[in-house]
């Protein structure tokens, strides 16, 4: 059995879990969620860069034209390239920031 770990996008509100053997943008997408910004699914565009706010993760390799070993060190990485270890809190910071912040969901109202 694989663990998963709640991930909330700071951006819209959104929340979904994510296996421990699938990268933040994987298990973002297998439940059909946009809210953060997908492009290459390999490391290689930079589309999908988030901050993580909190939490622990693994990462694989990343292309040092959208992260540098700063940012990384700062929790500045691809979501494409990363697992969570941990429950994660992000924001998107990526080049197309501008369009997760128009998708807001709002919380379930109570009956």
């Amino acid at each position: 059995m694989t663990t998963k770990h709640n991930v909330l996008i700071e951006d819209t509100g959104e929340q979904y879990l994510c296996r421990e053997d699938r990268s933040l943008l994987e298990g973002m997408e297998s439940l059909q969620r946009k809210g953060i910004p997908v492009g290459c699914r390999n490391g290689g565009c930079g589309v999908c860069k988030v901050q993580v706010l909190e939490g622990s993760y693994v990462s694989r390799v990343m292309s040092r034209d959208h992260v540098s070993v700063e940012d990384e060190a700062k929790g500045r990485v691809l979501a494409c390239r990363v697992k969570p270890t941990s429950a994660i809190r992000l924001e998107v910071i990526g080049k197309m920031k501008k369009s997760v912040s128009r998708i807001r969901v709002e919380p379930a109202k109570a009956l």
